[in-house]
């Protein structure tokens, strides 16, 4: 008796695949949700493997978890994770940073399928897989949309770097070490010690 045919995972051929530079949303709403974060910089596509739980997840969601208690107990705004798609003016794909924070009463931020406009803080988490593109692409497209804080987290080197927007630019304004405090300028009297993040 002949077997059913299975239902197989999508599959991307690299004939059919568009240049890089030239993709567009409706060719990254294609790829296949194979657990691979897909994203589009200025119609370059950029693909990471899913993060090491240790090295990425763990100091993400404790991040996460400390910065949504302080904004929630004060009612400072909203904070998201990813993946959480984010899209920033002018890239029509969204991106999907590993954390975001929202200020409260702002009007030009809608919220529905994806966040549509630029947070006030953005973090990102370095991975051995993509470490290159945080601190490239993504800080350039975080930079032009007006991001006004990026937090950049080294699980290696067990560092956060805080920029802040000025004139257009990021500058960078701290480079907290493992046994010092990473403050926010955008989010008032918010700051965590970074041994926090990497604790056993």
């Amino acid at each position: 008796m002949a077997q059913a045919p299975t239902i197989a995972e999508p599959v991307v051929v690299a004939a059919t695949l568009p240049e890089q530079g030239k993709w567009t949303y409706d060719d990254w709403v294609k790829l296949p949700d194979n657990g691979y974060r897909y994203e589009i910089v200025d119609g370059v596509l950029h693909m990471a493997p899913p993060p090491d739980f240790i090295q990425h997840q763990k100091p993400a969601f404790e991040l996460a978890t400390r910065l949504q208690m302080f904004v929630k107990k004060n009612k400072l705004g909203l904070v998201g994770v990813a993946p959480t798609g984010v899209r920033l003016p002018p890239q029509s794909v969204p991106l999907q940073p590993d954390i975001f924070f929202i200020a409260a009463g702002r009007k030009d931020v809608r919220l529905g399928r994806y966040v549509e406009g630029a947070p006030d803080l953005i973090v990102e988490v370095l991975s051995p897989s993509n470490w290159l593109y945080d601190r490239q692409e993504k800080f350039q497209a975080y930079q032009d949309a007006g991001v006004r804080e990026y937090w950049i987290v080294d699980p290696r080197a067990q560092t956060i770097e805080v920029f802040a927007l000025e004139q257009g630019a990021y500058t960078l304004i701290a480079m907290a070490r493992v046994n010092e405090h990473a403050r926010s300028l955008v989010i008032p009297d918010f700051e965590i010690l970074v041994a926090e993040l990497f604790q056993e």
